[in-house]
């Protein structure tokens, strides 16, 4: 129970009760705040004030909805019976509805890259959005896997690269990747020192659960893609980016929705011209990894022709998990690789 607190307190209480108790489906009456008030704010006020101060709240332009209806009662003085107004079900609108916040948390709970605790505190702070009828709803969902690898420096690492997109300006990091010891371990260069990498940034995406940076290797002339959980010991530079039109693949615009369509996996290098034929019942699949500007053509019963737009090791790697279901036709050079790939997998299972 809280201590007694001052009046002057009154309006911020009952504010913190309406976003504790209330939604659309949750209302108080004058009453019900009253007894609130005294029972878990040791603060007794009777209902012109409970209603003095709702109405102050909604003045100040909080989101507060109400119900109103009309009574007859006698007149004090008169006894003659007159309408009265009576104020009732108040609740406080959400910025969020309990389904969007939801989603919001299993994001969390899905991505791959955000560290244990800082994921517990972001599903807490999204509670918190909401009342305790929506936090009794998500005690369910709880459950996180303590022992998942984690670059801790992740958020800092996300708020120099926005900051350096923002002001149009390179960076520089070191690039980690897992070892046996479920540790990451800085990229070296030939001296054995860790590598360094000077970076134009363009763009953070999230795709297949994880952040990656667009971006140009100032080595290079064309557009790279680099996992955000892998980068580690970020530094904001002074020296102004290349801008985007002096890569290939964006001189004429960087567009976003596209790069993402042609680079499904996030492997670096310009799209190819890609066709295959599919079978049908993975249509669905299809359109969900190239996007809808695929083409389907020479339909039968079973199969289809696809043409698409895709970075060439993208879809090395996607044919090889459809091996069963797809037949690449062209670029001659990817046919290549992957009946190399096919071939070298099985010889690893002829001894099994």
């Amino acid at each position: 129970m809280y201590t007694k607190q001052p009046k002057k307190l009154l309006i911020i209480n009952i504010l913190d009760i309406l976003k504790k108790y209330t939604d659309e489906d949750h209302r108080l009456s004058q009453r019900e705040i009253a007894e609130i008030l005294k029972t878990e704010y040791s603060m007794s006020v009777d209902r012109k004030s409970v209603k003095r101060n709702l109405m102050n709240l909604i003045d100040f332009g909080y989101p507060i909805e109400y119900s109103e209806s009309v009574r007859m009662v006698p007149n004090a003085k008169t006894g003659t019976l007159e309408e009265s107004f009576i104020l009732s079900d108040f609740y406080l609108e959400r910025d969020f509805s309990d389904a969007e916040l939801r989603l919001l948390i299993d994001s969390l709970l899905f991505s791959k890259h955000i560290p244990y605790s800082q994921c517990k505190d972001l599903i807490k702070k999204l509670e918190g959005l909401s009342n305790k009828y929506f936090e009794s709803k998500v005690k369910h969902i709880r459950s996180l896997p303590e022992n998942k690898p984690a670059n801790k420096q992740l958020f800092y690492t996300i708020d120099i690269l926005d900051e350096a997109i923002s002001k149009e300006k390179q960076v520089k990091f070191h690039y980690a990747l897992y070892g046996a010891d479920k540790k990451l371990h800085n990229r070296l260069d030939s001296n054995g020192e860790p590598r360094e990498y000077v970076i134009n940034p363009y763009q953070i995406v999230a795709t297949n659960g994880r952040y990656y940076l667009i971006c140009n290797y100032n080595k290079f002339d064309n557009l790279s893609n680099y996992r955000v959980d892998r980068i580690t010991d970020i530094e904001l530079l002074e020296t102004p980016a290349k801008q985007p039109r002096e890569v290939k693949g964006a001189e004429n615009g960087f567009d976003l929705s596209k790069h993402m369509e042609e680079h499904i996996y996030m492997f670096a290098g310009n799209a190819v011209r890609v066709e295959f034929i599919a079978d049908k019942f993975i249509i669905s699949d299809i359109i969900d990894y190239f996007g809808n500007d695929v083409v389907f053509t020479k339909e039968t019963e079973n199969q289809v022709t696809v043409s698409t737009m895709v970075n060439e090791q993208d879809m090395r790697l996607w044919a090889l998990q459809y091996a069963l279901q797809i037949k690449v036709l062209s670029p001659p050079s990817l046919v290549e690789n992957i009946k190399n790939d096919i071939l070298e997998a099985a010889e690893k299972y002829k001894e099994v």
